[in-house]
């Protein structure tokens, strides 16, 4: 029974969304390297493992050190922190591993510290300036290709970029014009380097893209991550339904404010994350699903998440769901952000029971 806040993890809808996403990387001829910040669990890694997926992506070393139990092929897809070059190291003699880089001053740290072989990608800014080099300049590029080829520790993999500016499209049109930029800026880049380098990869990937987009032509492998949940700000971009939503939190009501249309549940921003989205009724941090049993409904209408403080989440609710509430009554709330909460709850529970566990930096 569930008595606290606890992420509820639909495994159907989940492992549709991964079948989905492989079948398009097959029919795409692309090799399909998703990203496993978003869950974080062994287990759910080997759901991958049975659509045929035999390299995954990561966003720390920590992360990697974790999967490296049962896969041997990762990209940890965030510049290199030359810092933890002991377990850059360590990983390095068990598994084949891809880093990022996007200056000089990281390939002399490695050039010095490395004891072992590794793959490098160079990072590149294709739209969502974060990270990486501008594509445009050439001269620095090379010459990071330069030190790259003349180490003895490191290997020159390609191009790797990500497109998160997706994240500001509403629409599937928005969605394919800004892929197709992205798409553009890499594949001109290799144009560039190909007749040196013709073995060079192209990683690209996000989850609008990857989602919505059939064009890859030029794309070696995608990298999204964020599909295999999906999140209510995936479906207001346009890259999934709500139906396709494979996590809910589920918390207890503990106070019911009629005269407000209001009530408060146990779980707030150490449990959502107070990653927000403005919706049909101004900034929200969730909606409200139906559920029964097993069973998850669609999203009820005019409730939603209104704020959160640390373990309180006051939720906006319609007549007729206050007339229905009760005192100790579970709810469960869809994510805005699917990846901040997994990353905060640190544990699923399945719609059948079943406790699946997750990575936890703290005992790694």
């Amino acid at each position: 029974m569930i008595r606290k806040p606890t992420l509820v993890l639909n495994e159907d809808r989940c492992r549709k969304n991964i079948t989905a996403m492989a079948a398009k990387a097959k029919r795409s001829g692309l090799q399909l390297r998703p990203h496993f910040k978003t869950h974080q669990s062994l287990e759910i890694g080997r759901w991958f493992k049975e659509e045929g997926i035999e390299k995954i992506t990561v966003s720390s070393l920590e992360m990697a050190r974790y999967f490296s139990e049962e896969w041997d092929d990762i990209t940890v897809a965030f510049p290199v922190n030359v810092l933890e070059y002991a377990t850059i190291n360590e990983l390095a003699d068990k598994i084949n591993l891809n880093l990022l880089v996007e200056s000089l001053d990281s390939l002399t740290h490695l050039n010095r510290l490395l004891t072992g072989d590794i793959n490098l990608y160079i990072k590149i800014n294709i739209g969502n300036n974060r990270t990486g080099i501008d594509p445009k300049d050439h001269s620095l590029i090379t010459r990071i290709v330069e030190v790259i080829v003349s180490s003895k520790h490191l290997s020159f993999a390609g191009f790797l970029g990500h497109a998160g500016q997706t994240y500001s499209c509403r629409s599937k049109i928005e969605i394919v014009e800004t892929h197709a930029k992205a798409i553009g800026i890499m594949t001109s880049l290799r144009d560039v380097f190909k007749k040196d380098f013709p073995n060079l990869k192209i990683s690209y990937g996000d989850t609008p893209s990857s989602s919505v987009c059939d064009d890859f032509a030029g794309i070696d492998e995608l990298r999204p991550g964020n599909f295999v949940f999906y999140d209510l700000m995936q479906e207001q971009i346009g890259a999934c339904n709500s139906e396709q939503i494979a996590v809910a939190l589920a918390c207890p009501v503990v106070a019911i404010h009629s005269a407000r249309n209001e009530i408060i549940v146990y779980g707030g921003g150490i449990h959502l994350s107070k990653d927000s989205m403005h919706d049909r009724e101004g900034r929200i941090f969730g909606r409200l699903i139906e559920t029964n049993d097993q069973a998850w409904g669609e999203i009820i209408p005019k409730c939603f998440v209104k704020t959160l403080s640390q373990e309180h989440g006051i939720i906006s609710v319609s007549d007729s769901l206050l007339k229905r509430i009760k005192i100790g009554d579970l709810i469960y709330i869809l994510p805005v952000h699917s990846c901040m909460t997994a990353n905060l709850m640190k544990e699923y529970l399945t719609t059948t029971g079943r406790k699946i566990e997750m990575f936890n930096p703290l005992s790694a």
